[in-house]
């Protein structure tokens, strides 16, 4: 039996990029990662810090405090009717993306395949692997939506599920989730909508989340809605997320998960109370992503003149000029002393691209500018020395 090799952390594989950005007066500007720079509400902090329960085990599925406030945030935001779906609590989404295919073969050992977007968040595919299943990219149509049309008949026979993810990370896209629902039920495959970008919707319409009214219905079999506090609130350190959908699956994985330790920790469940009841602080974070995006676009048109705002997210999708998205980030390290994300890290769709995360300080974004202008004649040429 083959020793199982485990692929490079894709992140890892920046270092190279990263020492050359390094070299810049003021170093290294990250954009490669979507870790939030801004700091959560101090109620947050503050109740973290006073909440009084460590000593105790967390209720693996949640508190009662905690998923009452995940539910009226539901109600409150995307008029979501939580009496006909049910929610559990998970340490974060990733490892919750991560973990679900193999508890989702313990319920159906007969299928083996994990469907999700050729160009997505890596962990879609490796829950697949880990679990010991077939990951199956579903390719994207030319505006980076999921093409279901594509998908065979064998695939989806076999499919234990469908992630999706709206806003999509790397390419901001929106999908129509009414669509994937429908395609779902037609071929009795669960969909995962992985929506912990949902609070930063740029197209002017609501925000959309699988679990509306008008996409379940009275019910909401045969679905999940994955949420994160890391994006909404700036709390990715302290790991507090939920799952909600279909009551049977949600019993059934929320069973399984308190047999394998899985629990949010009592102080952060404490603390994402108050970051759901908290409305004005996502306001705010909202008009910061929204000024980011807009200078980093005037930044990298140098680059892509054709980059526009996204239709969701905080990352730019740029298309490499010659095709070759390393190439692209290792010149953009190289001119401006900016880590970015070439688009392979997503899938092989998108190896001509690169991502862009608005993530950094605006401080730090002034220094992009101000080395975009002190060092402009300079971009563009082989071997460029910028200091």
């Amino acid at each position: 039996m083959a020793d199982f090799e485990l692929p490079p952390y894709p992140y890892d594989r920046l270092d190279n990029l990263r020492q050359i950005a390094e070299g810049f007066a003021g170093g290294c500007v990250n954009l490669s990662v979507g870790s939030p720079s801004n700091t959560p509400p101090d109620a947050v902090v503050a109740a973290l810090s006073t909440s009084g329960i460590e000593r105790s085990y967390p209720a693996s599925v949640g508190s009662p405090a905690f998923l009452q406030a995940a539910k009226g945030w539901l109600a409150r935001r995307f008029g979501i009717h939580t009496q006909n779906i049910a929610i559990a609590a998970c340490v974060g989404t990733k490892e919750f993306v991560a973990s679900v295919p193999r508890y989702l073969r313990l319920r159906h050992p007969e299928r083996d395949t994990v469907l999700y977007p050729a160009v997505s968040y890596p962990t879609y595919a490796m829950g697949a692997i880990l679990a010991g299943c077939r990951a199956v990219p579903v390719p994207l149509d030319e505006r980076w939506h999921l093409d279901l049309s594509q998908v065979s008949t064998t695939d989806a026979g076999r499919a234990l599920c469908l992630w999706v993810n709206s806003p999509g990370n790397p390419t901001g896209a929106l999908e129509d989730l009414e669509a994937v629902r429908e395609w779902g039920r037609q071929n009795q495959v669960p969909v995962l909508s992985d929506e912990c970008y949902i609070e930063f919707t740029w197209l002017p319409k609501l925000p959309m989340s699988i679990l509306q009214p008008h996409i379940t219905g009275s019910h909401a079999e045969g679905i999940l809605a994955v949420h994160s506090l890391s994006k909404r609130s700036n709390m990715a350190g302290l790991r507090a997320g939920f799952y909600a959908g279909d009551p049977e699956l949600v019993e059934f994985l929320s069973e399984i998960r308190k047999h394998a330790g899985m629990m949010q920790a009592n102080p952060v469940q404490h603390a994402a109370v108050e970051a759901f009841g908290d409305d004005a602080h996502v306001v705010a974070q909202q008009e910061v992503y929204r000024s980011r995006l807009a200078r980093l676009i005037d930044i990298f048109r140098f680059y892509d003149s054709t980059v526009t705002m996204p239709e969701g997210g905080f990352y730019l999708w740029l298309r490499a000029p010659d095709g070759d998205g390393w190439g692209l980030a290792r010149r953009v390290a190289t001119d401006l002393g900016a880590l970015i994300s070439p688009g392979e890290f997503y899938g092989s769709q998108g190896a001509g691209y690169v991502r862009v995360a608005a993530v950094a300080p605006d401080a730090e974004i002034g220094l992009l500018e101000q080395r975009m202008l002190e060092h402009a004649d300079s971009f563009g040429h082989s071997g460029s020395t910028v200091k």
